[in-house]
């Protein structure tokens, strides 16, 4: 192999979290060489059979540390930051891994000459009053005014193996006899699958994006609330009540929880906030190309992927049989 046709070097930031891995694999199978700066290289060596031999580098990096995201993204073409947090604990807050942490990965990007594929979230606003989404919307700004031609994704609610929403609905379904709909569960979504997200990022590292342009990646169909968790316990054969829970009990509940100690919140008030706003496409993006489908990406349906991961929630788990909910 000569000099001329080694394949680009990628950074991949949160490379061993649930988005990451999959955007791992995907840029494996394409062939580009993929530095995984992870704070516990240790615990990601799972990482490593995804690529051939040598292929895939594992480096310690924390976006708290400006020397270590420079030296995780010194000699690579292109950098990818899926690192994102869903609430805030201990020194992980919102400002310091979504804003400033995004940011001093953009300023890396821009010192090393590479270019920046950047994952936010559908509904990012710098001036939302969910702390979640307005620390999004900031680090968007932060980047595009460093590097004009990044390419940023808005993900709306992500499915798949690992994620924290139906598998989190699966699990209260199995314990409780009933299931919470917070706000009276009218909020839509537009859940889209991990692997399409990846997909996503692979073809913006491939060059096939819009330099600049915000994608918003919403799946094949637009769910309410209540219509998501219908479908879990459509998918895990369990009979539970819905419960209305007005948003102003949710959010005090959520803040609650938030506030003890060692243990992860099922709810906090900031999600609840985020809950009061649909998270779908805009027309505007759809208009303009800016989707899954404006990336040539057929959108996964909900239903044709749920049952692979759900089916652990039933009473029987692969054995129990259709029709038969508990």
């Amino acid at each position: 192999m000569t000099l001329s046709n080694i394949p680009p070097l990628v950074t991949v930031f949160g490379g061993s979290g649930f988005v990451g891995r999959h955007v791992v694999r995907a840029l494996a199978k394409r062939g580009y060489r993929i530095r995984v700066a992870v704070r516990r290289p240790d615990l990601a060596g799972f990482l490593r059979p995804l690529g051939y031999v040598g292929q895939i580098q594992l480096v310690q990096a924390n976006l708290r540390y400006r020397n270590s995201i420079d030296q995780a993204v010194a000699g690579s073409s292109f950098v990818v930051n899926c690192v994102g947090i869903l609430f805030e604990s201990g020194k992980n807050s919102f400002d310091s891994v979504q804003e400033f942490g995004a940011k001093a990965v953009a300023e890396a990007a821009k010192a090393a000459g590479a270019k920046l594929t950047h994952i936010s979230a559908l509904g990012a606003d710098a001036k939302s009053d969910s702390t979640y989404a307005a620390s999004k919307g900031r680090a968007e700004d932060a980047i595009l005014s460093l590097l004009p031609d990044a390419v940023i994704l808005r993900p709306s609610i992500i499915f798949g193996p690992e994620d924290n929403f139906f598998n989190k609905f699966a699990d209260m379904a199995r314990t409780m006899p009933f299931l919470p709909l917070i706000g009276g569960g009218h909020t839509k979504f537009q859940p889209v699958f991990v692997e399409d997200v990846a997909e996503a990022v692979g073809r913006s590292v491939d060059g096939k994006a819009k330099p600049g342009a915000i994608y918003e990646l919403g799946g094949a169909e637009v769910l309410t609330f209540k219509q998501c968790l219908e479908e879990v316990l459509r998918v895990t054969y369990r009979k539970r009540a819905f419960v209305s829970l007005p948003f102003g009990i949710a959010s005090l509940i959520g803040r609650i929880a938030a506030k003890v100690p060692l243990i992860t919140p099922p709810l906090t008030g900031d999600q609840v906030t985020l809950l009061k706003k649909d998270n779908v496409v805009s027309e505007t993006a759809k208009r303009e190309g800016r989707t899954l489908e404006g990336l040539g990406i057929s959108p996964t349906l909900v239903s044709s992927i749920l049952a692979s991961y759900l089916v652990q929630y039933r009473v029987q788990g692969q054995f129990t049989k259709s029709g038969k909910a508990a």
